[in-house]
């Protein structure tokens, strides 16, 4: 870093993502991509703003918050639209976090929470999961800070229970609980129905998994009106042009498209049932999952060994270099051609052992 750079983020460890190769041609299971392309009503809709790209976004985003208004049941003023949920995520650190209110979360989750800790300067409490990689809910009560939750988790795949969420967010009336569902359409229990019970509750999904628009950046945050205003404070005081045209039309046409979403859904969980109970097949010990990717580990091969191989081979993974996580890795569920060649090649590993 240059001498220039602030020593108030000289401890910052940033977030590393997941690789992007540029040059080789790889079967990528590393990063939780949907193998399906957008809604073609999606790629319509974002291909007619393409031509009006010297005009701003309306900061207001109305066509896109009506849209989803519809789509969960709820008001347009009970959600904002961010520039992917990494955004609303950072944006919750900042208003909801400060140096009497701590963010809260688990040791092993998404990655982001510490480093959205670190630098809005706000200190963190970080609770060990379960020696299974399961969250318990009780640790979670009255803990007199700001709550942040994935459900499902990253990279464990594991869910709770809507009814766990809600002990939770019950059990901190005096602070925000923060449910993170990026992956929650591949099998967990959505919280957006508690917004109106609970005033405390936001909600963050993203329309880069499920809905097959990560290069479009596109996330929301759902809760009761008073925290969407608080949210757009923020939003106004950095960024209102936050969403680009493009990506709003994207959201509106993937919103409106509800076949095609609960096909794509469907095919993931169902490919990765069929990859699951192959892994199985070949001795791998994996959790529960609700995502769209697997974590899974064998006790004949390291993660690391497994992770380097598949590489070797054109197949990239997630590999986590953590004492708790190394013998695991996260493998997204691609298409059924790309589990195929996953599978073969696994096999091809094991047998040279």
């Amino acid at each position: 870093m240059s001498r220039f750079f602030s020593e108030k983020f000289s401890a910052l460890e940033p977030y590393v993502p997941g690789e992007q190769p540029q040059g080789r041609k790889y079967v990528k299971l590393n990063t939780n991509e949907s193998p399906y392309p957008p809604s073609p009503i999606a790629q319509r809709l974002a291909r007619q703003q393409a031509g009006d790209l010297q005009l701003y976004s309306d900061p207001d985003l109305r066509e896109l918050r009506a849209a989803g208004a519809q789509a969960f049941g709820i008001d347009k003023d009970e959600i904002v639209f961010t520039n992917g949920s990494d955004e609303i995520l950072n944006f919750a650190f900042s208003a909801f976090c400060d140096d009497n209110t701590p963010a809260v979360f688990a040791d092993i989750t998404y990655g982001f929470y510490k480093v959205f800790a670190e630098i809005n300067r706000v200190p963190s409490m970080v609770i060990p999961l379960r020696e299974d990689f399961s969250l318990n809910p009780d640790d979670y009560i009255g803990v007199h800070g700001t709550v942040f939750i994935a459900n499902p988790n990253a990279p464990t795949g594991i869910a709770l229970p809507i009814a766990d969420i809600e002990r939770i967010i019950a059990g901190n009336p005096d602070n925000i609980v923060v449910i993170d569902e990026a992956y929650v359409d591949f099998g967990g229990e959505s919280a957006v129905s508690l917004i109106n019970k609970y005033q405390n509750l936001l909600v963050t999904q993203t329309f880069s998994k499920s809905r097959s628009l990560a290069g479009g950046r596109l996330g929301m945050g759902i809760a009761c009106k008073e925290l969407i205003a608080d949210i757009n404070t923020l939003r106004f005081s950095t960024n209102p042009y936050n969403v680009n045209r493009m990506t709003a039309a994207a959201g509106v046409g993937a919103l409106a498209d509800a076949k095609y979403f609960a096909d794509c859904v469907g095919k993931v969980k169902a490919m990765r049932e069929r990859t699951a109970a192959a892994l199985k097949e070949l001795g791998f010990e994996m959790t529960d999952s609700s995502s769209n990717f697997l974590f899974a580990k064998h006790n004949a091969i390291s993660g690391l060994e497994l992770y380097t191989r598949l590489k070797e081979a054109g197949i990239l993974i997630r590999h986590f270099e953590t004492p708790r996580l190394r013998d695991y890795n996260r493998i997204t569920v691609g298409s059924p051609e790309e589990m195929d060649i996953f599978i073969r090649e696994v096999k091809k590993i094991l047998a040279e052992l």
